[in-house]
């Protein structure tokens, strides 16, 4: 079940932190490896539109946890309306 619309369907691995980011040295120095390496569970649509819109460094900073993915209004707007799509899996 994806984490922020919690539908029934494919899941892929969101970092919250995401990977082009984990060498940077700011990141490096303040989060340890599993930090880095912490994420979500997300649906296609929803795992989309997250890095539609936030660039990289926006979500590492901004939204590096699921709390805070889940107050801002653009992702739940977008959230809201994944919701109410129909759910299709590989086996479809």
């Amino acid at each position: 079940m994806c984490t922020l619309c919690e539908r029934t369907t494919d899941l892929s691995f969101h970092h919250l932190i995401p990977r082009k980011l984990h060498k940077r040295r700011r990141f490096a120095k303040q989060y340890s490896k599993d930090q880095l390496n912490t994420g979500i569970m997300l649906c296609n649509l929803c795992h989309k539109g997250l890095h539609r819109l936030y660039n990289e460094m926006e979500l590492g900073t901004r939204f590096n946890s699921e709390g805070s993915l889940r107050n801002d209004e653009a992702i739940a707007r977008h959230v809201g309306w994944v919701a109410r799509q129909k759910a299709r899996s590989i086996a479809d």
